[in-house]
């Protein structure tokens, strides 16, 4: 009788002989978790800062996340990176961010190990380990950690949720969506969402309804299997999207201003326990400008942003709550391990002024206050892409300093529950021992009785980088096992160690007087520098929230941890240092595909995202359409790009050929042909022809002419004084339809084409038609 290797070096238990009778049969014992394994849920935020939700002092009304914190833990010494796909990476890893390559968004990826955006296999997922030890695992929301340009219909896919360990996913894979009209993706292939605005959609709704459907699915099949659910909203992060009743239900109650919400907080928080009874409040942010010196428009137009995000907050806090009713329904709360978590501190993307469009703040184009004053009954719906201003985001850190993006403790310090009913006995504590989001994996597998796997799929795996607070949950005095971590963020740098913060923030001005929405460039001599005079000392043992920089009492105790940063760096792939980002945001990332300076789009096709599609910004380029128009005649968009917070269009309308450019929702720049489209087969075709130089600190991309051809003949020719100049956002291109928010009022979404596409090709390579007889003829009928 031979005895037979079965599966991955396990010899076959049965007998085979030379035939059935004399044989017997055995099959390959399943994947199951131990009896009684907790599921896991792991709820993550955006952009939600250390003293937004009601368990943390707010006055915005969180009862789900405050009831999670009720039934377990809150822990005030958690930390993140400062920036979304890094934190990301980090929650899901255990690992640091350079390590896994993820320096900044995937959108910021450049050509060096820890920045280019592309997760080493070596690094495994939570997911990937869960999944191997018997677990259901489920993405639901946002991702941001698949290399921008692997975003397409051609992959590839390893890198996509369901490369990395989920069975399912369902949400967005970029760093924001509308809420309203989401760039939804289904498992592997891009969907519409299942209702509009006016049928009462929201994306948080959505997503919720999907994880339910998910957990569903296994539950009625296999009751006993456990799950992990990685659950990550939009929310709180722009476009601040809310049912309108959700906001009106804090008309008035932001009216006493950002400095009042900092001081009722901070004293709050106090009574909760969440900071130090001896802690004292940040200084007033320099960038920020006080309440009572605004004029009483100013007031009220920031008064309803913050009214709005905070609607938006509680609605999706509801969703929780959905949620939470569901697994108690089901039986299985009180065995869910969760976790909540935000991704980094409060975000200033809206300004100083707030805005309506938060794509102007990517493009360095702010809007006047006085043009978003008009829309403040508007703002938090489908219009518009709209994000507080700073002076609420100082706010909504309290009581530390600063905001995403900066290594201060306003950048990197997040709320943080733990519940798991079975699992912990303490009820609405809080912890104060030091931590780091790369310390919640290892705290999983530690609760779960598991040991990091040496290998997944073949893929030796690298050590972890945080380690367990699991002892933490049962025991208020235990001693932090986290002693030493480093932050970078766009040169923005930080060390911490036993009780002691270093920051080394960026050189130069302010942000504010910088005017530039990103860090800047930093040389070798700057570097050097920096390292010599620009790094401030903080015992935050003592001074919890950064107020007292005591480096010239502790030189030594600094020079120290420069040194310790320097170690980390080196361990942990962080070098070279840039502090960079507009640079990094517009510069040519490697294509999926050989490059070319001419694609081709078909309708039906998926949507291409801002970072994948033809980079058309302030250079010579065409679109050409080949077409045929029924005898009944045509219209529709042929290709679009963008939305209504900016993009372009081209489209036929009233028989005629059009072009419109959509400038951050500010302004839309056109052009018409001046005949009417016959039946039959034709080539349409836009050229733009830049007439100037962009001007990026300005925010104005190219000025140049719109011109339109019909079958090679000049019939539309005009002047677009201003253009984008750096990036559409949101920015999927589509053939044949406009998806979601329409670019431009002179149709509803999605306006798809009702005559024959063959084809559309966009050519970036600069060759122009030239008709100067026509473009004459132009000029001359429009004097």
């Amino acid at each position: 009788m031979a005895i037979i290797e079965y599966g991955q070096g396990a010899a076959f238990p049965g007998v085979i002989g030379r035939t059935a009778d004399e044989s017997a049969p055995a099959w390959p014992a399943p994947v199951r978790a131990r009896e009684g394994a907790p599921n896991v849920l792991f709820i993550v935020l955006d952009d939600t800062g250390f003293g937004q939700l009601g368990c943390y002092g707010s006055p915005i009304a969180t009862p789900s996340f405050d009831a999670l914190a009720a039934d377990g833990l809150r822990y005030s010494n958690m930390h993140t990176t400062a920036l979304c796909s890094p934190s990301r990476s980090c929650i899901l890893t255990g690992r640091n961010h350079h390590s896994n390559a993820m320096a900044a968004i995937t959108e910021l990826a450049s050509g060096y190990p820890g920045y280019n955006g592309v997760i080493p296999f070596e690094n495994g997922f939570l997911s990937e380990m869960l999944v191997e030890r018997g677990y259901s695992t489920f993405l639901v929301g946002k991702y941001h950690l698949t290399p921008s340009n692997q975003e397409t219909g051609a992959g590839p896919f390893d890198r996509w949720p369901l490369g990395r360990g989920f069975q399912r996913f369902y949400g967005f894979l970029g760093g924001d969506t509308s809420q309203w009209y989401p760039d939804l993706v289904y498992d592997n292939h891009q969907v519409e969402p299942p209702r509009t605005p006016e049928e009462g959609y929201h994306l948080s709704e959505d997503l919720v309804d999907k994880a339910m459907e998910f957990i569903s699915d296994v539950k009625q099949v296999d009751p006993a299997k456990p799950f992990y659910l990685h659950l990550c909203f939009g929310a709180t992060h722009a476009p601040h999207h809310v049912p309108k009743e959700w906001a009106d239900r804090y008309a008035g109650v932001f009216d006493d201003g950002w400095d009042a919400y900092r001081e009722k907080v901070f004293a709050r928080q106090k009574e909760l326990g969440i900071v130090p009874g001896d802690a004292e409040l940040s200084r007033h942010d320099p960038d920020v400008p006080d309440w009572g010196s605004l004029p009483p428009e100013a007031r009220r137009l920031y008064s309803r942003f913050m009214e709005v995000f905070a609607g938006f907050l509680s609605h999706a806090d509801y969703q929780v709550g959905r949620l939470v009713e569901f697994l108690r329904m089901l039986g299985e709360l009180d065995n869910t391990l969760v976790m909540v978590i935000s991704d980094n501190g409060a975000s200033a993307e809206g300004g100083p002024t707030g805005t309506t469009n938060e794509a102007q703040f990517f493009n360095n184009a702010q809007e006047p206050l006085e043009d978003t004053i008009k829309l403040i009954d508007e703002i938090g719906g489908p219009k518009h892409i709209n994000h507080y201003p700073w002076g609420w985001t100082w706010a909504g850190n309290t009581p530390f300093r600063r905001w995403k993006r900066e290594t201060y403790r306003g950048g990197v310090s997040d709320p943080f529950i733990v519940s798991w009913p079975q699992g912990i006995t303490a009820r609405g504590e809080v912890r104060t021992q030091y931590a780091h989001i790369i310390d919640m994996v290892p705290t999983v597998l530690d609760l779960l009785g598991l040991e990091p796997p040496q290998a997944i799929r073949g893929v030796t795996q690298s050590p972890l980088h945080g380690v367990s607070f699991a002892r933490t949950l049962h025991d208020a005095a235990a001693e932090t096992s986290h002693h030493t971590q480093y932050f970078e963020m766009l040169g923005h740098r930080a060390i911490y160690h036993d009780g002691w913060r270093a920051v080394c923030p960026w050189p130069g001005p302010s942000f504010t007087e910088a005017g530039m929405p990103f860090g800047q460039p930093i040389s070798a001599q700057t570097l050097s520098e920096l390292d010599a005079t620009g790094w401030e000392l903080y015992h935050v043992a003592e001074d919890f929230a950064e107020n007292h920089d005591v480096a010239a009492d502790h030189r030594d105790q600094l020079i120290a941890m420069i040194g310790t940063w320097y170690v980390e760096a080196g361990k942990y792939g962080v070098m070279p240092v840039d502090g960079s980002g507009l640079a990094r945001l517009v510069a040519e990332k490697p294509l999926v595909a050989a490059p070319r300076d001419s694609c081709t789009y078909r309708p039906g096709g998926q949507s291409v995202p801002f970072f994948a599609a033809p980079r058309v910004l302030n250079r010579p380029h065409s679109i050409t359409a080949d077409v045929e128009i029924p005898a009944d005649g045509a219209e529709g968009v042929l290709l679009s790009q963008g939305t209504a917070a900016g993009g372009y269009s081209l489209f036929v309308k009233d028989g005629k050929l059009r072009y419109v450019h959509n400038y951050v929702g500010r302004a839309v720049y056109g052009v018409e042909s001046d005949i009417v489209l016959t039946p039959g087969e034709h080539t349409l075709r836009f050229e733009f022809e830049p007439t100037g130089q962009p001007d990026m600190a300005h925010g104005k991309g190219a000025p140049g002419k719109l011109q339109l051809y019909v079958d090679g003949t000049l019939t539309g020719n005009a002047e677009a004084p201003v253009t984008t100049p750096f990036a559409f956002n949101p920015g999927a291109l589509t053939c044949g339809a406009n998806p979601g928010s329409a670019v431009t009022d002179d149709y509803s979404s999605p306006f798809k084409f009702t005559g024959t596409i063959h084809s559309v090709t966009v050519d970036v390579s600069g060759k122009l038609i030239h008709d100067p007889e026509a473009e004459l003829r132009v000029h001359m009928a429009r004097q």
